[in-house]
């Protein structure tokens, strides 16, 4: 079937906190009004997840036979490689900067642009390994801002597994975490090869056992958007 298609644009913002023009991908869906108020999604790999993850036929798919709130997807695409891994890696040397941006620049910047709930639990970050990797750690440190984190394979090192065992924080987070049984050989942006499912199974312990709605699921297969596409019909469909 063919559904009444949102609208993608592009958006540069200039953010203090990195120093750099920002760009961003917004996607409105085709009903969007300003009489309506709207969830909001924010995806690391923003680029990736609009062509590769094709996250905006899903969204209008869901929104015309309203299987889905209202949502703005906004995607922050990464410049190259490099960028990526500065920004995203938990011991990358812009990691903090680039936190910073998603909860101090970017969310006031889209809710005085669009007409957004202005609530926490109406705010999601989504990414894939790195990015997923950032977004946990980004809803970890500002739960008042992002209420819901979905994780596809995401990058887990003692950094990421140490901020979920001190999380403490008395509100809940609803995390969705996906990881393929698959990827315990993973090649990485600096060439190197990584066992992916052992530390996710690690963190998935520690997850579980905080007050948090969780989800966890472990599919077949490998560290690549062949499963992550298909992943994410039913991770916006259980989070939205």
């Amino acid at each position: 079937m063919d559904y009444p298609r949102g609208t993608i644009t592009e958006q540069t913002f200039y953010s203090n906190e990195l120093g750099e023009e920002m760009q961003l991908l917004i996607y409105l869906p085709a009903n969007f009004s300003p009489l309506y108020k709207y969830s909001l999604l924010i995806a690391q790999d923003g680029r990736d997840y609009f062509q590769l993850g094709r996250i905006g036929r899903v969204a209008d798919e869901y929104l015309s036979i309203k299987e889905m709130e209202n949502l703005i997807i906004v995607g922050v695409p990464y410049k190259n490689v490099k960028d990526r891994r500065r920004k995203y890696h938990p011991a990358g040397d812009q990691n903090r900067q680039y936190i910073r941006f998603l909860a101090h620049e970017l969310v006031p910047f889209l809710d005085s642009e669009y007409p957004t709930y202005q609530v926490g639990t109406t705010r999601a970050l989504i990414g894939d390994s790195l990015g997923a990797a950032v977004s946990l750690m980004t809803a970890l440190q500002y739960p008042h801002t992002f209420g819901k984190v979905l994780l596809q394979s995401p990058y887990v090192d003692e950094i990421v597994l140490e901020a979920a065992k001190h999380y403490t924080e008395p509100l809940s987070l609803e995390i969705y975490h996906v990881i393929g049984k698959l990827e315990t050989e993973v090649k990485t942006t600096d060439g190197k090869t990584s066992d992916f499912l052992t530390p996710n199974r690690e963190l998935s312990k520690v997850l579980s056992k905080k007050p948090f709605s969780y989800f966890y699921d472990e599919f077949n297969g490998n560290h690549t958007w062949t499963y992550w596409q298909p992943d994410l019909r039913r991770a916006l469909k259980m989070m939205f």
